[in-house]
């Protein structure tokens, strides 16, 4: 089942394809239809379009052109929960299935757009689980070993993904649904701050924590869609309006950040031996990539997870589609009836308190962002086979959503990354997240890790499409800022950086080529750092995290002779930091040999 497709279907290179004149939407449609004919496992889609609706819609295409159209001719398909105007949405249940007269929102848009929507994808039923084998219409496999669940309950989406059937698919994340089936299938998996994709036209599991979510092969391709997306819409009373609005590129990954990695206590694998190696060397590649790993205790974490279906909220689920299962005593899959027949148990009082122990562990929760500007997990322990899975359906799908559960009731962002193979040739993937509105913020991170991860695309076996080029900073990006005197911790001017928000990263000192001075007349005393062709030395400074979107306010107010440049550190990156202007340090005295303006204080000699 893993055979490599003939050509790449990723945005990236298929929208080079469209460029260069060697291929059309037309073209595109009759591939795809072709690959999903051949692919050997006949669960994915629920539903595929009438394949001349679909030519000729792409034919129409080909008329118009692309001018103004950001996703021309892309195909995608959507999960069966998602509603398409005119075609059955099933949500995996026979007996529920509506025809809608109106697309939801974000079907709307991305079509709009010049999309082309290939399909329907297969779930577990009214997007209850995780496993991707609650559906009538049969369990899509793992494109890597058949014996193997994809996940859910967008599995469909992931599937035809991974598989190259699509270019993306639309699936959406409760509990992990948008995460799970990511990491079974080598895929990258966006799911979105709430209300950021609207939600208005899919059957609603939570309707206060559902997120519509992005398949895609890499973050690059997520981030093309989720500029489409992202439209706020009146019609959604969740819905809330993208801070980057405007912005195509994704921003530029900090060269330095903090990322919290859950201490050993809190890592859960349930017994697999394959995949602590492998996270282990994916937090060495965030390091290596610029980060400082912090520790991390996930008991709050996994405190508010268990809220999630131990507590009321499986009476949302019990809102939504109780009464049709109500009505309907044959309908639905066994063990999906019982969970949202469970919420009928739910009372107000219980609701209520839930609420009050959601919020008090949201503080505890929430602290961390004062110390890391991520955290890493993996997104799921462990694996199961079909058949385990049907043996035992409620406690292995729990262990799925062990990281996952949590995400939607904090309002955290996330977007799971494939991170590599098992020895037994099952793919492995973490999931990074941040509070909400960091979507694109971790989307450039999580290109660059995936990236150096070194893999091949989805189920492919082709290469990943070359990366974007990255644009401008953001509101919530970051970046580092040297200091070598009065702003370091503790000292007069600190409290500058403190009140922009910015947090020490690091204690080093720069490259050997510097040369430090007492600066005359500065009140509080200041030093300069300037840099020399000869005769320099290494000089004690500390590295601080700035909200980039302050530093230009910080920066205005600077006075020469001091001024912003690129300082060289020891390690030989090079970071923003202070220096002093050459002329100025013609008088003053020269204090290279301390080591650095801490050192010089502490031996009274600024007094």
């Amino acid at each position: 089942m893993t055979e490599a497709m003939p050509a790449p279907i990723d945005i990236a290179r298929l929208q080079a394809a469209y460029q260069a004149g060697q291929t059309d939407p037309l073209a595109v449609v009759r591939m795809v239809l072709a690959r999903i004919a051949a692919w050997p496992d006949p669960a994915v889609f629920i539903l595929l379009r009438d394949a001349a609706a679909l030519e000729a819609e792409a034919q129409a295409l080909v008329a118009r052109g692309p001018a103004g159209l950001r996703l021309y001719g892309i195909p995608f398909a959507v999960k069966d929960n998602i509603d398409v105007a005119g075609l059955p949405t099933t949500a995996a249940c026979p007996e529920f299935t509506y025809t809608p007269e109106v697309s939801a929102t974000v079907v709307d848009v991305l079509r709009a757009a010049g999309a082309l929507l290939i399909g329907k994808t297969n779930l577990d039923q009214f997007a209850t689980g995780l496993v991707g084998v609650r559906s009538p219409w049969g369990a899509p496999r793992s494109p890597f070993n058949a014996d193997y669940v994809s996940g859910g309950s967008s599995s469909g989406s992931a599937v035809a993904t991974s598989a190259g059937l699509v270019s993306f698919a639309l699936g959406t994340d409760t509990a992990g649904s948008g995460r799970v089936p990511a990491a079974f299938t080598n895929t990258v998996g966006l799911k979105p701050s709430i209300g950021l994709i609207s939600a208005r036209g899919v059957v609603p599991a939570c309707r206060s924590l559902d997120c519509v979510t992005i398949f895609a092969q890499t973050a690059d391709d997520a981030a093309s869609v989720l500029d489409v997306a992202a439209v706020e819409d009146a019609g959604d009373s969740y819905s809330r309006r993208a801070p980057w609005a405007g912005v195509t590129p994704l921003p530029r990954a900090p060269a330095r950040f903090r990322f919290g990695v859950p201490a050993a206590q809190g890592l859960a694998f349930f017994g697999d031996d394959l995949n602590p190696a492998l996270f282990q060397a994916a937090v060495a590649r965030l390091e290596a990539l610029g980060g400082t790993a912090v520790e991390v205790d996930l008991t709050p974490f996994l405190d508010v997870a268990r809220l999630l279906y131990e507590g009321p909220w499986v009476a949302e689920r019990t809102a939504a589609v109780g009464d049709f299962l109500a009505a309907h005593p044959d309908a639905g899959h066994p063990v999906v009836r019982g969970i949202i027949e469970g919420g009928h148990a739910v009372s107000g009082v219980a609701a209520f308190r839930a609420q009050y122990r959601l919020e008090a562990l949201r503080r505890i929760c929430d602290a961390i962002w004062a110390d890391v500007d991520l955290v890493v997990t993996p997104t799921v322990g462990t694996t199961y086979t079909v058949a385990a899975v049907e043996a035992d359906p409620v406690r292995l799908n729990s262990t799925l959503g062990y990281y996952t559960n949590f995400m939607n009731l904090l309002d955290y962002a996330a977007v799971a990354v494939p991170a590599g193979f098992r020895a037994d040739g099952l793919p492995f993937g973490v999931t990074l997240f941040a509070p909400a509105m960091a979507d694109r913020r971790l989307l450039s991170l999580g290109d660059r890790l995936h990236r150096a991860a070194g893999l091949t695309a989805g189920a492919t076996g082709l290469d990943l499409a070359p990366a974007s080029a990255r644009g401008a900073v953001e509101p919530g990006q970051r970046c580092d800022l040297a200091v070598v005197g009065a702003h370091m911790e503790g000292l007069p001017l600190n409290g500058e950086l403190l009140a922009m928000g910015a947090r020490l990263v690091a204690r080093t000192c720069t490259a050997p080529v510097y040369r430090l001075y007492a600066l005359d007349g500065l009140q509080p005393p200041r030093p300069g750092l300037v840099r020399v062709a000869d005769g320099g030395a290494a000089i004690a400074l500390e590295v601080w995290s700035v909200p980039t979107d302050r530093l230009g306010r910080f920066v205005a107010g600077l006075r020469a002779p001091l001024g912003l440049g690129q300082v060289e550190l020891a390690s030989g990156d090079t970071v923003a930091g202070f220096l002093c202007e050459a002329a100025a340090v013609a008088a003053a005295r020269d204090i290279t040999g301390h080591g650095g303006w801490r050192a010089w204080l502490d031996k009274g000699q600024a007094a």
